[in-house]
């Protein structure tokens, strides 16, 4: 073989047929890959930039599920403040219709004057039975403040009454003009404080014994009612509290949900939850026959259910800024590993419309170099026809 000798025509239709040969295998490969940059042998450069830009779209991408979870954890905690607050406007309305039912005694707490009075409601004192400089002091009834009140020069009912409201009572004169003092609806149960009255002035008067409050057996028994009704809703917020969790991770109960966004670790965002149930709202299981038994009772409800409202309406408010967050980093990730692997794209991907072009036109090629050569061996065999 090495005795062959090739002409120049020849040689050079050679070269150019297999020249032509391995482009069209190039472009064939391109073609059915879809890729311009296969391996590093191709194109050092765009192969590895494109390899690190597809691992980062990768890791961004694991991350996405931690994040979906994360949103999911702070919707279902969003759910379980919903409930909460529902509830807790059910237990409202319960210790409302305690303020509006009939009072649960049929006599209150009373206390009054051993004899009538001189005085009249614009004029307590009289200058013999009180007299000015005369004290009443009560102690402390229902929660008041204690009261002591010294009498002035005319003393009328309604300033005696504006003094004696602080500490739950109130003051009348009945039909035989005894000066008649009563626990009012709020410390209905209670019964009044030690009462001491100093005739400093002169005066005469003196009160009797204090009288204790009577029950009324029909209306504490619907009041003990209200009771279990609103213990029922107290237990409900805690179960709500207790289930409102996704994935193990409960932000109602004092749970921690810690995210992640991108792939060094570096860009967190770290939600601490509260504890929302029951007691950590500050809301008490009550007792029959002690609770809801005057409207004082059914006030401190009300008092402790709308500090849990507070609660949890700046809970729900938190929730959805951290939500709010969440989701728009998880838009931003979706964007971003878009970007990513469109780029990637563009450093590797071939544009198949001119691939396709370009074997065409190397087929052609390829076509035309197959006829020079044979026209050349042709040539070739004429020369040696004549030497013969």
């Amino acid at each position: 073989m090495s005795g062959i000798v090739l002409s120049a025509s020849v040689r050079q239709n050679l070269l150019s047929l297999q020249s032509t040969a391995d482009l069209l295998a190039t472009t064939q490969n391109r073609l059915a890959t879809g890729n311009k940059v296969n391996s590093a042998l191709d194109n050092p450069t765009n192969y590895f930039t494109s390899q690190g830009l597809n691992n980062r779209a990768s890791d961004i991408s694991n991350l996405l599920d931690s994040i979906g979870n994360g949103v999911q954890v702070l919707q279902a905690a969003n759910t379980g403040i919903t409930s909460l607050q529902s509830l807790v406007d059910t237990a409202k309305s319960i210790a409302n219709q305690v303020l509006q039912t009939t009072v649960g005694y049929s006599t209150k707490s009373t206390v009054s004057t051993a004899a009538a009075i001189g005085g009249t409601t614009a004029n307590l004192v009289d200058g013999v039975t009180i007299k000015s400089g005369d004290v009443l002091a009560i102690a402390a009834t229902g929660g008041g403040t204690a009261t002591s009140i010294t009498f002035g020069a005319s003393e009328s009912l309604a300033q005696l009454n504006a003094s004696l409201a602080a500490n739950n009572l109130t003051a009348s004169l009945d039909g035989s003009n005894k000066l008649v003092i009563t626990t009012t609806n709020d410390a209905a149960s209670s019964t009044i404080g030690a009462v001491t009255y100093t005739n400093t002035g002169g005066g005469t008067a003196t009160f009797g014994a204090v009288g204790a409050p009577v029950a009324d057996a029909n209306s504490q028994a619907i009041r003990a009612g209200l009771v279990n009704q609103y213990n029922g809703v107290i237990t409900q917020i805690t179960n709500t509290a207790q289930d409102a969790s996704f994935n193990g991770i409960n932000l109602l109960n004092s749970d921690v949900l810690k995210l992640t966004f991108n792939e060094t670790g570096k860009s967190t965002l770290s939600i601490t939850g509260v504890t929302y149930n029951a007691t950590g709202l500050g809301l008490n299981s009550l007792v029959a026959g002690t609770d809801f038994l005057d409207n004082n009772s059914a006030n401190k409800a009300l008092t402790a259910l709308s500090a849990a409202s507070t609660s949890l309406r700046t809970e729900a408010s938190s929730l959805g800024s951290n939500l709010s967050i969440v989701q728009i980093r998880q838009d931003f990730s979706k964007s971003l590993i878009n970007v990513l692997q469109t780029g990637s794209s563009n450093l590797t991907l071939a544009d198949t419309n001119q691939e396709a072009a370009n074997s065409q036109a190397l087929s052609t090629r390829q076509s035309i170099a197959v006829s020079a050569l044979s026209l050349a061996n042709q040539s070739q065999a004429s020369v040696l026809q004549l030497l013969r």
